[in-house]
């Protein structure tokens, strides 16, 4: 046996990680799971061209060339009319709570004009909040219209020369006129920092205890657990609001990204949604026997909340079943939340329904993190 080189100390060794790995089911789990999710998730729910976005049709006189022009426009696969019949009103309420992507405004005298050859005009409203959702949709609506009116007019013969003058859309890109993808960007950079750092921190809180040695001492004492838990996430909120600072400075400062809603609204929006990160790390820490385990399934949730969140890629370009798995993170509705507020000027009843799911989050993680702590060691 060579004193500098043995196969059988070496098997020996090979033999105790294999049975370490055994042991550690979750580094285990993610050596199999990350590869698999990035696979599935780049695989079949990431999608730069958004397609199917809900839009809702205003149109006073549903005539036949209106008609003929929303089918084409479902044609494309850009637009689903999911609101067909909408007023006004209710078509600017649904572009600001985000419900739509688009509005198609149609006047009543569209038909008279189309037969006269006078024209006719349209409106396309499109929520530019994230520049890459609707500019595919945009760049074919003027064609793929023109066409389609001059087929149901008969004209498409004699007036090939002029079918690109024939209709006129108009189109106007509120909340980012200028396509700035900063705008939607940095507000959505909040959300991603706070995720990374408060559930991280706070996921060790219990596990470094543990790993010190010091976990008896925090047990003996005569607090319960809901005391525990305030104890160690209480902190880490005071950080998270100097990162909230920070970032909205220098949002405004640096990047200049328009803020037109209420303040109070938003740090109220912010206060909730660190309070679930928070309580969701100090969850993540009683299902972890070290800080490494802990890390690892910070990560684990990390990653698909990033890519199906909206922030990455387009939300509405993913199939409806990426869509639902999306809802599940609770940076999917901040997202929805702070770029409501800071680019559309949203109030509470435009942000109501984020605002719910996020309180919604920190009952429910809040319930199972006491569930899960453990009074003793074993």
């Amino acid at each position: 046996m060579s004193r500098f080189f043995s196969l059988r100390r070496l098997a020996a060794l090979l033999a105790k990680e294999l049975i370490q790995m055994r042991r550690d089911r979750i580094t285990f789990a993610m050596m199999l799971g990350i590869p698999l999710i990035q696979l599935i998730l780049f695989g079949f729910a990431i999608n730069s061209d958004p397609k199917g976005l809900p839009a809702a049709l205003v149109a006073p006189t549903q005539d036949r060339y209106t008609r003929a022009m929303v089918s084409a426009l479902e044609l494309t696969g850009y637009y689903r009319f999911t609101h067909p019949a909408a007023s006004a009103a209710e078509a600017e309420a649904l572009i600001t709570k985000g419900d739509v992507a688009f509005v198609v405004t149609v006047p009543s005298d569209f038909g008279r004009r189309v037969e006269r050859g006078d024209h006719p005009t349209i409106l396309i409203e499109a929520d530019a909040t994230d520049p890459s959702v609707a500019s595919g949709a945009i760049s074919t609506l003027g064609i793929v219209a023109a066409e389609a009116l001059l087929r149901e007019s008969g004209a498409e013969a004699q007036a090939a020369e002029t079918e690109a003058t024939r209709l006129q859309v108009t189109v106007h890109k509120r909340y980012n006129p200028e396509g700035i993808t900063q705008y939607n960007i940095v507000p959505g950079l909040l959300g991603v920092i706070l995720q990374m750092t408060m559930v991280m921190m706070t996921s060790m809180a219990l596990t470094r205890e543990v790993e010190r040695g010091t976990m008896e001492n925090l047990l003996s004492m005569p607090a319960t657990p809901i005391e525990i838990m305030l104890g160690k996430v209480l902190p880490y909120l005071g950080v998270g609001a100097v990162q909230v600072a920070v970032v909205l400075v220098a949002a405004k400062l640096i990047f200049d990204v328009p803020f037109v809603g209420a303040l109070p609204l938003l740090l109220l929006g912010v206060f909730i949604f660190v309070a679930a990160l928070v309580i969701l790390g100090y969850l993540i820490s009683t299902a972890s026997r070290t800080q490494m385990q802990a890390m690892q399934l910070t990560f684990f949730f990390f990653l698909p909340s990033l890519l199906l969140s909206g922030f990455m890629f387009p939300y509405r370009g993913m199939p409806y079943w990426a869509q639902t798995l999306g809802e599940i993170f609770p940076l999917t509705h901040f997202l929805r939340l702070i770029r409501a507020v800071m680019l559309k000027g949203s109030d509470y009843a435009g942000v109501a329904q984020p605002m719910a799911a996020l309180a919604v989050f920190v009952g429910a993680f809040a319930t199972l993190a006491l569930l899960r702590f453990r009074r003793t060691l074993d």
